[in-house]
């Protein structure tokens, strides 16, 4: 939802070229995460501020901005020394310190080291960062359906004699939804499928458990999650949780009743935690937790709001083809 001023930025008439760059979103998040997300309306919202805009998922706002059209956003990624003048703003894809300028100051902010864009980037980018977040409710039924659809063309025979036969729709996008609400891409939907044909042929409750379906898949995309999260190195930089404090957290969350977890001690984690994410990304590394399998889950959903940047592996998810090194250890007393 745009307000009346960012109206310019649609109409191609005048320009605008926004709906451009939110066809170019779709088509690269398809090429990363695996799926094309559903279709982007827009509309103009008299309620809203005239240079405000609003990202709405379902009815519920999950992202909003403020962008000036004719000037353009001079971000700061955070070793400027020479600070321009201008109206002080904030990147709203990334929370950075940001300056609105004019078109004639652009050469002078990009000298200075900042990062210039347009409003429509500005839009784009936001828009962009929040469906990665959100990919998991991007996935609907018909989302589902377009990708087996897709690995039918590919491998007939495969998905023939998995879905859903084996594995039905809506556990499949369970499925899959686990895995890209912890940044997981499926785009190898064939290697996802191949695994779920595996696990389903044990037969019994397991075909039809989610959970553990999503944890046998991560373990078979190990390798594409590493690279996904460090690139092409083979030594991983880690932060690990110290001995008696990993102890506990498997004692808690393995228990037979349940997990049960004292809120002290998942308070401390989660502060540490979110400390931990931060110096890892300051010295330019990925921020990847290694934790017990039996606990990863659990580690990652409490994790998930406090360090919503921090990857969480299980040891079965380092490739043996990779070596870790301890960067960061989480621990002290909670």
């Amino acid at each position: 939802e745009v307000g009346y001023r960012l109206i310019q930025l649609v109409d191609k008439d005048r320009g605008g070229d926004l709906l451009n760059r939110i066809k170019g979103v779709r088509r690269k998040f398809a090429q990363e995460v695996g799926f094309l997300p559903p279709s982007v309306h827009i509309k103009d919202n008299l309620e809203l501020r005239p240079s405000h805009y609003r990202i709405t998922l379902r009815g519920a706002v999950v992202g909003e901005g403020e962008v000036f059209p004719n000037m353009l956003m001079a971000i700061n990624p955070g070793h400027v020394t020479n600070p321009i003048q201008g109206a002080a703003a904030t990147d709203p894809a990334f929370g950075l310190p940001a300056v609105w300028v004019e078109e004639r100051q652009r050469d002078a902010a990009q000298m200075a080291g900042y990062t210039v864009v347009d409003p429509s980037t500005v839009v784009a980018t936001h828009l962009s960062h929040l469906m990665q977040l959100h990919a998991a409710k991007l996935l609907g039924r018909v989302e589902t359906q377009q990708l087996v659809e897709h690995v039918t063309k590919l491998a007939p025979k495969l998905i023939e004699d998995v879905v859903p036969k084996m594995v039905g729709i809506p556990i499949l996008q369970k499925v899959l939804q686990l895995l890209l609400e912890e940044g997981v891409h499926i785009r190898d939907m064939r290697s996802i499928i191949e695994t779920l044909a595996e696990s389903a042929s044990a037969g019994g409750q397991l075909a039809q458990d989610p959970a553990e379906l999503a944890r046998r898949i991560r373990i078979g995309l190990a390798p594409a999650i590493v690279q996904q999260i460090y690139g092409p190195v083979k030594e991983l930089d880690v932060i690990a949780i110290e001995p008696d404090l990993e102890r506990l957290l498997t004692q808690a969350l393995t228990s037979p009743n349940g997990p049960m977890l004292d809120p002290g001690v998942a308070d401390h984690l989660t502060r540490q935690a979110a400390d931990a994410t931060q110096r890892q990304e300051n010295m330019g590394q990925p921020a990847c937790l290694l934790v017990p399998d039996a606990i990863r889950p659990s580690v990652a959903r409490l994790l998930k709001r406090a360090a919503p940047r921090l990857k969480v592996l299980g040891h079965s998810e380092i490739p043996e083809t990779h070596s870790i090194r301890i960067g960061t250890l989480i621990g002290g007393h909670a």
